[in-house]
């Protein structure tokens, strides 16, 4: 079932927000980030070590805002595709969040079971 997590002008370009939904049966954290204009959500899990990636609470991008990273590994993935081109799990991707924008309206859907680390 789709969770609404927020309106499109909520977040400005290079801005994040975190969000619950429900996956598998079990409740879950993902963020939402705002990529030039472009919508993008994934599970808050590090594909290295299962934890959460926010630095500070609900900031993903690097300083300079070209990538997520992570706080405890210090992983680098491209924010549009969840790659990981820097760290520990080189090579894996984050867990993509299926989106739907209806009306300004951004709503998550269930992302499946989760990859194993």
């Amino acid at each position: 079932m789709a969770v609404r997590i927020a309106r499109t002008d909520e977040l400005s370009p290079g801005q994040s927000k975190k969000f619950l939904l429900r996956s598998c049966g079990r409740e879950i954290e993902g963020f939402l980030l705002n990529v030039g204009g472009a919508f993008h959500a994934y599970v808050n899990r590090c594909r290295h070590v299962p934890m959460g990636l926010d630095w500070v609470e609900n900031q993903f991008f690097t300083e300079d805002g070209q990538f997520v990273q992570c706080a405890t590994h210090g992983a680098y993935y491209v924010p549009d595709t969840g790659e990981c081109i820097a760290g520990p799990p080189c090579g894996k991707s984050l867990t993509r969040v299926p989106l739907r924008i209806e009306g300004g309206e951004i709503f998550a859907d269930d992302p499946g079971p989760l990859p194993e680390d």
